[in-house]
């Protein structure tokens, strides 16, 4: 058995912080109080708050000027989709916006994919649909999906789709026990899913799109109703 990881204090301290600055309890363009203060605020010596701070700083929530101090940056104007899982994990509400855009990009990947598709490509489609089909457990039935939706993703032969479709998938980790829903049936996961590839395979775009935005219409409303 593999040993579980341990929080640091820096892991907690990160945590804490990215929390009130999201919840706005250091709000967008303020400057933090002075190292000192807020280390004994936060009960911590001033290397573990540098630490934090320095993820944070990577994370995009942080901006230090030296000589000035550090800054709470406007990410909502300036971040990148690197923050969503994050944001997720902050307030699920999130989701909602998320799975919108799920929708129209996975839909133009289909379609996409179905007119740029080599023999290659459609085989491997084949054979991901069927692991899709042989998982056991929702989560692995889960996992098998999601390479089904890279393997779409990378048919269309733009490696910028691949790079949003990795983005989202990452988006949904903080809540993705509680997305497992469309996947707990291997059987019924696959005959989802099995039309778009059908589609693809055939080269036809309209009804790529179309079966596309089914399945993902489909598995959208039962995971909401998991996270509900």
């Amino acid at each position: 058995m593999e040993a579980l990881p341990r929080d640091t204090v820096v892991d907690v301290l990160e945590e804490r912080l990215r929390e009130d600055i999201l919840a706005g309890r250091h709000p967008v363009g303020s400057y933090l109080p002075p190292e000192r203060r807020l280390a004994d605020g936060y009960g911590v010596n001033r290397t573990t708050l540098k630490h934090a701070f320095g993820r944070l700083v990577q994370a995009g929530l942080l901006e230090t000027r030296h000589g000035v101090g550090t800054r709470v940056r406007d990410f909502a104007r300036l971040g990148g989709a690197d923050l969503l899982p994050m944001l997720v994990k902050h307030s699920p509400d999130w989701v909602g916006e998320i799975f919108e855009v799920r929708r129209g990009v996975g839909r133009l990947i289909a379609g996409q994919a179905a007119a740029r598709a080599t023999a290659r490509d459609r085989a491997e489609l084949r054979a991901l649909l069927d692991a899709v089909r042989d998982a056991e457990g929702g989560e692995a039935v889960q996992l098998a999906d999601i390479e089904v939706h890279r393997a779409l993703a990378r048919a269309t032969g733009n490696r910028v789709y691949v790079l949003l479709t990795n983005t989202l998938f990452n988006a949904y980790l903080p809540v993705r026990a509680a997305l497992v829903g469309p996947f707990t049936d291997a059987g019924a996961a696959h005959a989802r899913l099995a039309p778009v590839v059908d589609a693809v395979a055939a080269g036809d775009e309209d009804r790529a799109r179309q079966a596309a935005e089914a399945y993902l219409t489909a598995t959208e409303r039962i995971m909401l109703e998991g996270l509900a």
